[in-house]
């Protein structure tokens, strides 16, 4: 636990300086170059944006935040059930597989009004926006994992009379987890695509909301405030799961960590 705890120490510590070498990079270079300040914002302008409009900044975060979360709910559990079905009925991976690809060559942008038309202004298009996007890495890295089985260990299946449900459940599943895993970080981490897609498209409230807002008023500071909450409220999505990955797949912990 210790050891653990100085490791994390050990990465927070260089993102920090990382983080404060990017930021003084940034405002080095608006005191040189001296862009109009419509067209880009010093960090200290984000910062005076942050304390002009705190409540109206964190409002919002949370309401984009809670869609990304159940966005994120709902695609892993659908993209975790497509995976179970493939890999275990051959007809169905024959047919439903290209109808699976198919859905992520389409433009978000061009779906996103349609969900709204659908499920309405409400939090209900952007869950389903982001579900959408979210689906497909689960259901691809757990497919994977769930037809990636050990021969050896489907050998012992065998040799054991096991029936298929059984030898699914306590061999291709628990084989298959760390490849979901790493499913489930990569979803954590485009959620808020599908979130921002869906507000943009219409919104009362949410982040997109406020970018489009401040946007049309050409409030640049506001926009870059509204994309650094959109980017901790990411990384806290995934430092969660990937804290719950190490804590249920310990034994493949830096696998998917």
């Amino acid at each position: 636990m210790e050891r653990n705890l100085k490791i994390i120490a050990g990465k927070s510590f260089y993102t920090l300086i990382v983080c404060v070498f990017l930021l003084v990079l940034w405002q080095v270079s608006i005191w040189v170059f001296n862009p109009p300040q419509y067209l880009f914002s010093a960090p200290s302008a984000v910062a005076d944006a942050f304390m002009q409009n705190p409540n109206y900044l964190f409002s919002n975060m949370f309401i984009t935040l809670k869609e990304m979360v159940l966005g994120f709910l709902v695609g892993s559990f659908v993209g975790i059930l497509i995976a179970l079905l493939l890999s275990q009925f051959e007809l169905l991976d024959r047919y439903l597989m290209p109808l699976v690809v198919v859905t992520q060559t389409l433009p978000v942008f061009a779906i996103a009004p349609l969900l709204v038309i659908w499920f309405g202004f409400g939090i209900g298009s952007k869950i389903v926006m982001a579900a959408l996007i979210i689906f497909f890495p689960v259901a691809s890295a757990f497919y994977d994992g769930l037809k990636s089985t050990s021969s050896t260990w489907l050998d012992l299946a065998r040799s054991w009379k096991m029936s298929k449900l059984q030898t699914l459940l306590h061999f291709r599943i628990p084989a298959a987890l760390p490849s979901l895993m790493t499913g489930l970080k990569v979803a954590a981490t485009i959620a808020p695509i599908g979130a921002i897609v869906g507000e943009w498209a219409g919104a009362a409230g949410g982040l997109g909301f406020v970018m489009l807002q401040a946007n049309a008023r050409t409030q640049t500071a506001t926009v870059f405030a509204s994309l650094v909450l959109l980017g901790l409220s990411a990384w806290a999505l995934r430092w969660i799961v990937v804290q719950l990955a190490d804590h249920f797949v310990w034994w493949s912990a830096t696998k998917v960590s």
